[in-house]
C-alpha cells in the first residue's frame, strides 16, 4: 500500500477506535475530547506517522529501526540534559551498552538507503521522542491519545481528497485490513498504553527502553513464526537488555540513596 493511503487509514482507524472506547466508558462528544491532548502532541504524532510511512518505502527494516530509535533516544536524552538533569555514570554506561547492542543487532541487515528516506525517518524519530516527552505529563492517557488522533482528522480528510484526485491506488482487502489494525490496535490502543506508563518512568528509562523494541519483535518471530534462535540475536539481547537493567538499577539505587539521606 502506498504510504499516503496507509497513513490516512491508520489515522482514521485509530481515531474511530479511541472515540468508540470513550463512548463505551462514558458519554463523550468532540467538545469534551478537545479538552484533552494538545495541538503540539497532535503535530508531533502527525510528523511521526508521515515520516515513518514515507521513509519505509525505501528503507530496509533494520536501517529504519536504527535511525528511528537512535533519533528517539538522543532526542529524549538531549531534552533531559537541557532541562538540567544529568545522567549518572552508571546510567550513561547503560545507555551506551544498549546502543552498542542495538547497532550490533541491526548491522548485518543494513542497506544503503537514499538521503530522503534517512531524513524522513530521523525526523519521525525526533517527533516520536517529543511526543513521548509530551506524554510524560499525561493524566488521562486514553483521552489525550484520542484527542491527538481526532485533531488529525482534518489532515486525514485532505489526504482522502488527494487520494481521490490521484485515482491510481491499487491495493488488496488484506492491505486495508492490516492498515486498519495498525491504526486501531498498534497505534490507537498502543499509544494510549504508552501514555499510561510514561508518567511513571524516568525519561532516561523511557528513552533507553525503546531500543529493546527490535529485540522483542525478533523474539515474537521465534514464538509466532518459528524463526531460529541465533547467537547474534542472543548476544544483542544481552547487550540491549543488560544496558536497560543498568539504567533501571541506577535509578533505583539513586532513589534509595536519596530516601536514606532524607
Amino acid at each position: 500500500m502506498p504510504p499516503l493511503e496507509f497513513t490516512v487509514i491508520r489515522i482514521l482507524a485509530a481515531a474511530l477506535t479511541l472515540w468508540l472506547l470513550l463512548l463505551a466508558r462514558r458519554k463523550a462528544n468532540l467538545g469534551t475530547i478537545r479538552q484533552h491532548g494538545s495541538l503540539a502532541g497532535a503535530f508531533y504524532l502527525l510528523i511521526y506517522l508521515v515520516g515513518f510511512s514515507f521513509a519505509y518505502v525505501e528503507l530496509g527494516t533494520a536501517s529504519g529501526a536504527l535511525l528511528l530509535f537512535a533519533a528517539v533516544q538522543f532526542t529524549m536524552l538531549l531534552a533531559l540534559r537541557l532541562s538540567g538533569h544529568k545522567l549518572s555514570w552508571p546510567e550513561r554506561s547503560g545507555v551506551v551498552l544498549s546502543l552498542i547492542g542495538f547497532v550490533y543487532f541491526v548491522y548485518p541487515q543494513l542497506s544503503t538507503p537514499d538521503a530522503f528516506s534517512c531524513a524522513a525517518m530521523i525526523l519521525a524519530g525526533i517527533a516520536w521522542g517529543l511526543y513521548s516527552l509530551n506524554g510524560a505529563r499525561s493524566i488521562a492517557p486514553l483521552d489525550d491519545t484520542a484527542s491527538n488522533f481526532i485533531r488529525l482528522l482534518p489532515v486525514a480528510l485532505v489526504g482522502v481528497f488527494v487520494i481521490f484526485l490521484q485515482n491510481e491506488s491499487h491495493y488488496s482487502l488484506n492491505g486495508i485490513l492490516f492498515a486498519m489494525l495498525s491504526g486501531s490496535v498498534a497505534s490507537g490502543l498502543g499509544y494510549a498504553l504508552w501514555y499510561l506508563v510514561l508518567p511513571n518512568l524516568a525519561k532516561s528509562v523511557a528513552a533507553v527502553a525503546q531500543l529493546s523494541v527490535p529485540i522483542w519483535a525478533a523474539l515474537g518471530g521465534l514464538w509466532l513464526v518459528d524463526e531460529t534462535l541465533t547467537w547474534h540475536l542472543t548476544f544483542s539481547a544481552v547487550l540491549i537488555l543488560g544496558g536497560i537493567i543498568i539504567v533501571l538499577l541506577s535509578r533505583h539505587f539513586k532513589a534509595d540513596k536519596q530516601t536514606y539521606v532524607v
